[in-house]
């Protein structure tokens, strides 16, 4: 069993920064994937930014404000955010494709949230 535990989230004033954190743990053989998602009141869930194989994805209204990187060593990706708006206030999820490394399957994993608000 693989779990995702996600820090790092709370209140800050806009222009602040906040650096969330992932950490994946258990029997990990390989991640595919792993990067945030997040979700605003009354909002469906969207992509924010993601390692997918070679390639990293941002949403573009994060575009210059937000950095993600990981330390595979740590399985653990950390999404840094700058300039935040009241717009960015949502709960970030992590999320990781992971491929097991005692019977190697692989299955998609999503942290339980952690709540970013900006606001003064």
């Amino acid at each position: 069993q693989v779990q995702l535990v996600e820090s790092g989230g709370g209140l800050v004033q806009p222009g602040g920064s906040l650096r969330l954190s992932c950490e994946a743990s258990g029997s990990i053989f390989s991640i595919y994937a792993m990067g945030w998602y997040r979700q605003a009141p009354g909002k469906q869930r969207q992509l924010v930014a993601v390692f997918d194989g070679g390639s990293t994805n941002y949403a573009d209204s994060v575009k210059g404000r937000f950095t993600i990187s990981r330390d595979n060593a740590k399985n653990t990706a950390y999404l840094q955010m700058n300039s935040l708006k009241p717009e960015d206030t949502a709960v970030y999820y992590c999320y990781a494709k992971i491929d097991h490394a005692d019977y190697r399957y692989v299955n998609d994993y999503w942290g339980h949230g952690t709540q970013v608000t900006v606001s003064s």
